[in-house]
C-alpha cells in the first residue's frame, strides 16, 4: 500500500471514528501533497510523499521549539501531538549511534580527511539516510567526525 493510499485509509477511519484532531492533520499533509502535485501536474510517488511528510514534520520541530522557548506550552502540546501522528507515517527512525555507525563508515568510503570534504561526505551519505534521520544530526556528526 502506498503512502497516499495510507493516508486515504487513515483518514476515512478518522471520519469514522470522528478523531477531528487526527482528520485535520492528514487533510494538512494531504492538501500539502496535493499543492506540490498541481504545480508539477502530476501524481507524487511514495518518495516525494515522503519527502513532504519529512518537511511538515521538520517545521512543526521547529514551531514546537520557538513556542517552548516562548512559554505557550498550549500550543507545543498540540504541535507535539500533531508531530506524533505524522511520525506514523516516516519510515523507523535510526539512533544517534546508527547514524553515528553510518557516518563514519561514509567518511572512509569517500577517503574525506578535513572539513573541506564535509560536501562529499553530505552527498553521498543524505540518500543513505534519507527520511531516517534528522538532517541536523547527520550534519553535526559529519562534522565531529572530520
Amino acid at each position: 500500500m502506498s503512502l497516499s493510499e495510507r493516508l486515504n485509509d487513515d483518514m476515512k477511519q478518522a471520519m469514522k471514528s470522528q478523531d477531528k484532531f487526527t482528520l485535520s492533520v492528514i487533510r494538512m499533509v494531504k492538501a500539502s501533497i496535493k499543492n506540490i502535485e498541481i504545480d508539477q501536474r502530476r501524481t507524487l510517488d511514495d518518495n516525494e510523499v515522503l519527502d513532504v511528510l519529512n518537511r511538515e514534520v521538520k517545521q512543526r520541530k521547529d514551531s514546537l521549539q520557538e513556542f517552548k522557548n516562548a512559554g505557550r506550552d498550549d500550543l507545543a502540546d498540540s504541535l507535539h501531538a500533531e508531530i506524533d501522528i505524522l511520525m506514523k507515517y516516516l519510515p523507523q527512525q535510526l539512533t544517534e549511534e546508527e547514524v553515528s555507525a553510518i557516518v563514519k563508515q561514509t567518511i572512509q568510503e569517500v577517503g574525506a580527511s578535513s572539513k573541506a570534504d564535509m560536501g562529499k561526505v553530505m552527498t553521498a551519505l543524505m540518500p543513505k539516510v534519507k527520511g531516517r534521520a534528522d538532517g541536523k544530526l547527520v550534519n553535526q556528526l559529519v562534522q565531529q567526525n572530520l
